[in-house]
């Protein structure tokens, strides 16, 4: 199966680096090949022609262009964002290959559980043990690859299970928010249709989802809540060298960052946050 598309913005290392996402690999070629919902897809990227090519579960065009965001005009909201001031203004520039995918919402809740106090590679090698042990197997180009879990699939894994996957204190709360979900203490369904706040209070009752974890959930997932500004230590960091110049970043309080992000970015915080991470991420 192949889908090809002429985008502008969409740049295979500003999507798939920046953060948001753990299943994504880089191959020699430089393209990358990833795992989302039942399908394998590999994505090349030619001037400015973008090839999709894979194992998929229905059309590919549609899987793609839902995934990948396609319908939304980025070039719109680069320009809105760069009006702001001049730090958005170069990440903008500098991160102008950014889209936000449209993650499964199970996923990206346990994918950020995982994600606490950890590095990406480790992130990385956790996900793909729990998929290889847990989750279905597709075979494209000769290699192996394996699905996300799904709830019911990781029903009866053990807490001890889940450590022998390497994942530390992470372990009871894996096992606790599979179990929340079965139960349907929370659920997934009704949280798609919530509005963002409410939404919030929701997922925060999941073990292992605190606050920047549930913000990067709305941000990531197809939830897709552009109204969220998940604040972690490089943010602070990054908000406090361009906005607020404390002395000492570590007397910036969460509040004092929100409140600024909410009058100063508005409705697309959330991008905001991407790109000003994004740039000060890779050229600090």
């Amino acid at each position: 199966m192949e889908y090809i598309i002429e985008q502008n913005v969409f740049e295979l290392e500003d999507i798939f680096e920046c953060g948001q996402c753990f299943r994504w690999n880089k191959e020699e070629n430089g393209s990358y090949t990833g795992v989302f919902g039942n399908n394998v897809i590999n994505v090349e990227k030619k001037e400015n022609k973008v090839i999709f090519k894979g194992v998929c579960e229905g059309n590919i065009k549609d899987i793609c262009t839902k995934y990948f965001d396609l319908d939304r005009d980025y070039t719109k909201i680069r320009e809105e964002l760069s009006k702001i001031d001049e730090n958005l203004k170069i990440s903008v520039e500098y991160g102008k290959g950014i889209r936000i995918l449209n993650q499964d919402l199970w996923e990206t809740i346990i994918s950020f559980i995982i994600s606490a106090n950890n590095n990406i590679p480790r992130i990385k090698g956790i996900i793909e043990r729990l998929s290889k042990k847990y989750g279905n197997k597709i075979v494209y180009d000769g290699k192996e690859y394996y699905t996300f879990p799904s709830p019911k699939q990781l029903k009866d894994v053990t807490v001890s299970d889940f450590r022998e996957l390497g994942l530390g204190f992470r372990d009871i709360r894996l096992y606790e928010t599979t179990k929340m979900i079965l139960n349907e203490d929370v659920s997934l369904e009704k949280i798609e249709n919530m509005k963002t706040e409410e939404a919030r209070e929701e997922l925060l009752k999941l073990s292992g989802v605190g606050p920047k974890v549930a913000d990067c959930i709305l941000l990531f997932s197809t939830l897709k809540r552009f109204d969220v500004f998940p604040i972690d230590v490089w943010v602070r960091r990054v908000m406090n060298d361009l906005y607020i110049r404390k002395e000492d970043e570590t007397k910036v309080s969460k509040k004092e960052i929100q409140e600024l992000a909410d009058t100063k970015f508005g409705n697309l915080q959330g991008l905001a946050q991407q790109y000003l991470f994004y740039w000060k991420r890779d050229t600090a």
